[in-house]
């Protein structure tokens, strides 16, 4: 199996209603967005295109790195690597279709740097480590002891479009399949 790709025994994440508060119109909090440390020392672009996509996933982890433990139990955990690799390849297409694309995690700038580089992503990844956007949007996460007990955001993308939530995609399952989902949901909601 290619560390890729995804067991097929992975628990499927039920909407358990942690994302019900962020409706189609609320306002984004872009201030906080646009303030988050991205890798290579750029900043949030959210006018050069209309939409923002803005996909949260709990953590990645590094080549020969031992998955936590009981991390596959968790639905919707695993999958980090290959959702990026999923907006990653179809990244082109994103933007033709008019959104930017952003990953965030609570994990740290130089953390997120290595993964940008070793995937060869070309978008930029968010530090939400001082968990800003988390509080501010009242985002689902859980915790680990073996992790120090930090908050890792469940999986879920955002939809922005001029400063408010357009749409929410939660949960997501298979997480390598996601980006297609999204793809498929802008092609059926053109810009106007």
């Amino acid at each position: 199996m290619n560390r890729f790709d995804l067991p097929d025994n992975l628990p499927v994440p039920i909407d358990d209603g942690q994302c019900a508060h962020l409706h189609v119109g609320m306002k984004f909090p872009i201030d906080i967005l646009t303030s988050l440390p991205a890798t290579n020392n750029h900043t949030v672009d959210i006018t050069s295109q209309p939409r923002t996509i803005l996909y949260f996933y709990p953590r990645t982890g590094k080549p020969n790195q031992k998955l936590p433990d009981g991390w596959d139990e968790i639905p919707g955990a695993r999958g980090c690597t290959p959702e990026s690799c999923g907006f990653r390849d179809h990244h082109q297409e994103l933007q033709s279709l008019g959104a930017n694309v952003y990953g965030c995690s609570t994990q740290t700038t130089d953390y997120q740097q290595e993964v940008v580089e070793r995937l060869n992503l070309p978008f930029d990844l968010l530090s939400d480590a001082k968990l800003e956007l988390l509080k501010h949007l009242k985002l689902p996460y859980f915790t680990l002891p073996e992790l120090d007990n930090i908050p890792l955001i469940k999986r879920l993308t955002i939809v922005v479009k001029n400063g408010t939530i357009e749409h929410v995609f939660y949960p997501i399952f298979p997480s390598d399949k996601h980006s297609q989902e999204v793809i498929n949901w802008l092609e059926q909601n053109p810009i106007k």
